[in-house]
C-alpha cells in the first residue's frame, strides 16, 4: 500500500553515517558534487520530516530547498560526536518547518499546543523514519488497533491534517487528537523497549 511506498522511499540510498559525514566534509571544502550526493541520500527522509509538520507537498518541497541551503551554510558547525549526521540534518529541517507553521497560523489547523507536541513527540517518528529499522516501526504499529494504526499512518506518513482525519473517520477533531496522542505514547514505549 501507500505506506509500503513511504518505506521503500526511506530505504532508497541508504548510506552509512560515515559516508554521509564524508560527503558533508567534502561539501565544506566546496565540493558541490558531494553535496548533491548528500542531498540524494537524505532528501526523501528530510522531506518526510517536513511533510509531517507542514502537511502540504508543494510547501514542503519549497522548504526543502531552503533547508539544504541552511545545511550547506552550517556544514562546518556539525560535530560528529554530538549527534548522528542525519539527526542533525533532521533537526535543521524540523526547526525550519516549525518556523513556517508558526508564521502561517492561523491558516493552519494547528494550535500552539500541537506545535509543541510536534517539537517533542514527533521525534519518535523522525527517529524511525531516519533509522534504517522501518521493520521495528511496522511491528510496533501492528500492536495498535486497526483504526488507530491507519490514523497514525495517515497523519504521520501521508501528512493528513487533523480535520481531514476527522472527516474520514467520522469523529470530532478532539477525538482524533486524543487517539493520536495515545497511539504515539504507545509507539514510543514499544520502540523504546
Amino acid at each position: 500500500g501507500k505506506f509500503g511506498l513511504s518505506c521503500a522511499k526511506l530505504a532508497v540510498g541508504m548510506t552509512s553515517t560515515r559516508d554521509l559525514e564524508k560527503l558533508l566534509n567534502q561539501s565544506i571544502n566546496g565540493d558541490t558534487d558531494a553535496f548533491e550526493r548528500l542531498y540524494h541520500a537524505t532528501s526523501a527522509k528530510l522531506f518526510g520530516v517536513v511533510l509531517r509538520i507542514l502537511k502540504n507537498r508543494a510547501q514542503s518541497e519549497d522548504a526543502l530547498q531552503d533547508i539544504y541551503v541552511r545545511i550547506w551554510q552550517k556544514a562546518a558547525d556539525f560535530e560528529p560526536g554530538r549527534a548522528s549526521i542525519i539527526t542533525w540534518m533532521a533537526t535543521i529541517a524540523r526547526n525550519r518547518a516549525i518556523d513556517i507553521v508558526r508564521r502561517q497560523r492561523p491558516e493552519t489547523d494547528m494550535e500552539d499546543g500541537e506545535i509543541e507536541v510536534l517539537t517533542s513527540h514527533d521525534t519518535v517518528f523522525d527517529q524511525v523514519a531516519l533509522a534504517d529499522e522501518v521493520r521495528q516501526l511496522e511491528d510496533c504499529l501492528g500492536g495498535l488497533e486497526d483504526d488507530r494504526q491507519q490514523i497514525v499512518r495517515l497523519a504521520y506518513l501521508e501528512g493528513y491534517s487533523r480535520a481531514e482525519l476527522a472527516e474520514q473517520f467520522a469523529q470530532p477533531v478532539g477525538t482524533i487528537k486524543t487517539w493520536l496522542h495515545r497511539s504515539l505514547r504507545q509507539l514510543k514505549e514499544c520502540l523504546g523497549s
